[in-house]
C-alpha cells in the first residue's frame, strides 16, 4: 500500500503539462506535491517499521534526491516529445531500483523484511520482469 501510494506519485509526474506559461507555477505545485508526497510516504515507513531518526534523516535525503533525479529526466524524455511509454518506465525502474538499493543499506534485517512483505518485493520482480523484457528486445 506504500508503494502504491509511491507508484501512483511517479505516475502523476508522467502527466505534466506542456505549456510553458504555467511551467514555472507548475514546477512550485509539483515541488510542494513532491515534499508532501516523500512526508507522507516516511510518515508510513517510520510508522510501519519503527524507524530512528537517523534512518529517516536518510531515507528522507535518499528519496529527495532520486525523485528529483527522476523527474528532471522524466522532463527531459517529455520534452523531446518522446511517446514509448517503455523509456518512461525504464527511467522510473532505474530510479526505483536505486532507492531500493539505497533503502535496503539504511534498514537493518527485520526492518527490512517488512518492507519487502509491504509490497517492495512485488515491485522489485516486477522491475526485474520489465527489465527481461527489454534485454529480449
Amino acid at each position: 500500500m506504500k508503494l502504491k501510494f509511491i507508484f501512483i506519485f511517479l505516475f502523476a509526474f508522467l502527466s505534466l503539462s506542456s505549456l510553458t506559461a504555467f511551467a514555472q507555477d507548475q514546477d512550485v505545485d509539483e515541488d510542494k506535491r513532491m515534499d508532501e508526497s516523500i512526508e507522507q510516504v516516511l510518515e508510513n515507513l517510520e510508522r510501519t517499521l519503527s524507524l530512528e531518526s537517523w534512518q529517516i534523516f536518510y531515507l528522507d535525503s535518499i528519496m529527495r534526491h532520486d525523485y528529483t533525479e527522476m523527474r528532471e529526466e522524466l522532463k527531459l524524455l517529455q520534452s523531446s516529445k518522446a511517446t514509448n511509454t517503455d523509456l518512461y518506465y525504464q527511467i522510473q525502474d532505474k530510479w526505483m531500483e536505486q532507492m531500493y538499493n539505497s533503502f535496503q543499506v539504511v534498514l537493518n534485517e527485520p526492518q527490512w523484511n517488512k518492507y519487502l512483505k509491504a509490497g517492495a518485493a512485488r515491485e522489485k520482480k516486477a522491475r526485474d520482469k520489465r527489465a527481461a523484457k527489454r534485454q529480449k528486445k
